[in-house]
């Protein structure tokens, strides 16, 4: 828009392209668990049960609050994906631990979301990296600002650079931003976990 410095540009620009990758990887996802017969929620649950998990611990992982973990660790028990365990330290926990078919399910989820991701499709191993290295240097960025309102220290100097960045190759094809695009989509699963009530595949 006139007026607007590159600085906001930029930002804007960044801005509508994350929102749009987010759909677009939130729509693979949810095409993915509509194939399979399971909740969309489920594929976020089964990425993050990568070992036997304290309810509480899942929930802050999942950034659920705990009834709606219990209701889906509920489900996921009652196919057959994950059964419930005393913590062998405190019995009063109980741990959520995949099954043998909740492993294969996780497996096969993972394999094939990866499989449809744009950076598997539009990037090459090099430019995977380097993708990577930005990505993790604004989530040090994040945690390190959330220290700071929470009342910790503030950050010393701005977050070192994620290394030199050579330009990209071009892409395979030219993505088409949508505007106007105030948020990310969420999960249709997040918000209804009663979606897909057939039973998941085998």
């Amino acid at each position: 828009m006139p007026g607007e410095s590159r600085t906001e540009q930029l930002n804007a620009e960044i801005q509508e392209c994350v929102f749009e990758l987010t759909g677009a990887i939130i729509g693979h996802a949810e095409r993915l668990a509509q194939r399979l017969g399971i909740p969309a929620i489920f594929l976020k649950a089964l990425s993050t049960l990568d070992a036997p998990m304290a309810m509480k611990d899942l929930g802050k992982r999942m950034h659920c609050d705990p009834s709606f973990v219990t209701a889906v660790a509920d489900m996921l028990e009652k196919r057959g994906l994950a059964r419930r365990e005393a913590h062998p330290g405190d019995r009063r926990i109980k741990n959520l631990i995949l099954t043998g078919d909740g492993s294969e399910l996780k497996r096969r989820v993972e394999s094939e979301l990866a499989a449809r991701m744009p950076w598997s499709r539009g990037l090459n191993d090099d430019e995977r990296a380097q993708l990577l290295a930005l990505i993790r240097k604004m989530l040090s960025a994040e945690a390190l600002a959330d220290d700071a309102e929470l009342g910790g220290d503030a950050p010393a100097g701005p977050v070192p650079p994620a290394g030199p960045v050579p330009p990209a190759a071009p892409s395979p094809s030219k993505t088409t931003t949508r505007a106007g695009s105030t948020s990310p989509p969420a999960f249709a699963g997040e918000v209804d976990i009663t979606v897909g009530a057939t039973p998941a595949a085998s």
